[in-house]
């Protein structure tokens, strides 16, 4: 499940504090308009697919040659833009915001030079978004036979501190002869006790999570990406969020699960940079050079069985976690935020198994969102966590934590079933720099 402290979610880091501000570039908002143009060529990059603005009309991120060294992102207000530009991508210790539309997405294109020329329209589409700009000169301008660039759901908007960060998929290094770049940390992950996967709902040669705080908004950003890409790439799955189940701000109040816990007590925070570059950034000499600034990313989708959580006791639930319902404090203490003592917990409770102290010092940055899809046809609710954790290595990380979970009480009321992992390049220094540039520059 979850880190270590998390309630309900999947491999964790430990018990890890979450602190504030993202350490991934830095906000700006200067609270400015951006009002659309008309557009008398049709299409985006040749291709006749225009992207929609995210939120003409929103307040406008300073997106321009920043200080790209400094990694002190503070968070933004609410409504304004998060800065796109800085050494680490933003979305990983931003401050979470508060829906999520994430989205996996297999290539379908053999021509390589053209799949490099996708990942520089969707940087440029990616950097007007987050800024509340129309895309291109956007609006419903151009030709009336034509549709309208702009798909139009986010006009009049903010931009809502919308995020956009991309990954790639273990599957996407046999193409375009970058089998030589795959980075060994980018592992497949091996099948863990109680896994119950759907293809369907696993994997991806690549992936878009688009986090802000108006879901409008991260819909927009996922539908407009997909559009660009239309014959180029195909969305293979997706999931919607709400209600961030982690914070990398600890200063806010500490948010819950569906299974009613504080989760995340003791997540990495986004102003602890030292544990962001022992934990969460890939460094130098970590092998892939193109990866130096990035993180590795593993998403899990975590089936809760509700109803029959709801039908145990409060004492076998606080059992289970390791902490009261309530206050959210360890067994034997008095506050959410004492320090643990592990052993007096049940040898199967959550955040004993999740605890760094339990897995060699393994912690993860934790963003995850509660999701609910219905129900399954028999009367319950398709509902869960779904789980995002970066981390500077997935054999160190989770996946050691993950493997420790596997006699996890909470085992009995969840189930994992969908997984995916990539490996997120670093963030796109200035408007001349694009997603995986590191990566295709030698070869593009």
């Amino acid at each position: 499940m979850t880190d270590k402290d998390s309630p309900a979610t999947t491999a964790g880091t430990d018990d890890t504090l979450a602190t504030a501000a993202g350490a991934d570039g830095t906000p700006a908002a200067d609270g400015t308009r951006a009002t659309p143009s008309r557009r008398a060529l049709l299409g985006w990059g040749g291709a006749g697919l225009a992207l929609g603005a995210a939120a003409a009309g929103g307040a406008v991120a300073l997106t321009g040659d920043g200080d790209a060294g400094d990694d002190a992102r503070p968070a933004a207000e609410a409504g304004a833009a998060i800065a796109f530009h800085g050494v680490h991508q933003a979305g990983i210790s931003t401050p979470v915001q508060d829906r999520l539309h994430f989205a996996s997405f297999d290539v379908t294109t053999e021509d390589r030079a053209e799949f490099v020329q996708l990942l520089k329209d969707w940087t440029e589409a990616a950097r007007r978004m987050t800024a509340g700009q129309a895309v291109g000169e956007g609006g419903f301008g151009g030709l009336p036979e034509a549709p309208p660039d702009d798909t139009g759901e986010a006009l009049g908007l903010k931009p809502s501190r919308l995020t956009l960060t991309i990954g790639f998929g273990p599957s996407l290094f046999e193409r375009f002869g970058l089998a030589a770049r795959r980075p060994e940390a980018l592992v497949d992950l091996p099948k863990f006790a109680g896994d119950n996967l759907d293809r369907n709902r696993s994997g991806g040669d690549l992936c878009i999570q688009a986090c802000a705080d108006d879901p409008q908004v991260a819909v927009h950003a996922v539908r407009n990406l997909a559009r660009i890409g239309f014959g180029k790439v195909v969305v293979r799955w997706s999931q919607l969020g709400f209600g961030k189940t982690s914070s990398t701000t600890p200063e806010a109040q500490t948010p819950r699960n569906l299974m009613g816990f504080k989760d995340g007590t003791r997540n990495i925070a986004g102003t602890e940079t030292d544990r962001l570059e022992k934990l969460v950034w890939v460094g130098p000499k970590d092998g892939s050079d193109w990866m130096t600034g990035g993180s590795y990313l593993v998403a899990r989708r975590i089936r809760m069985h509700i109803e029959t959580w709801d039908r145990t006791s409060l004492q076998e639930q606080e059992d289970i976690f390791g902490r009261d319902k309530g206050e959210g404090a360890p067994v034997g203490k008095a506050k959410e935020r004492d320090e643990p003592f592990l052993k007096a917990m049940k040898p199967d409770a959550h955040v004993r198994l999740a605890h760094p102290d339990a897995n060699g010092g393994a912690t993860l940055l934790r963003r995850g969102y509660s999701f609910t899809d219905g129900t399954d046809g028999l009367g319950r609710l398709d509902a869960g966590l779904f789980f995002l954790a970066y981390q500077r290595d997935v054999r160190k990380g989770f996946i050691p934590v993950q493997r420790n979970l596997a006699t996890d009480a909470l085992n009995e009321y969840i189930q994992h079933v969908g997984s995916a992992v990539f490996a997120v390049p670093p963030g796109v220094r200035d408007k001349d720099d694009w997603w995986g540039r590191t990566l295709f520059a030698k070869e593009a």
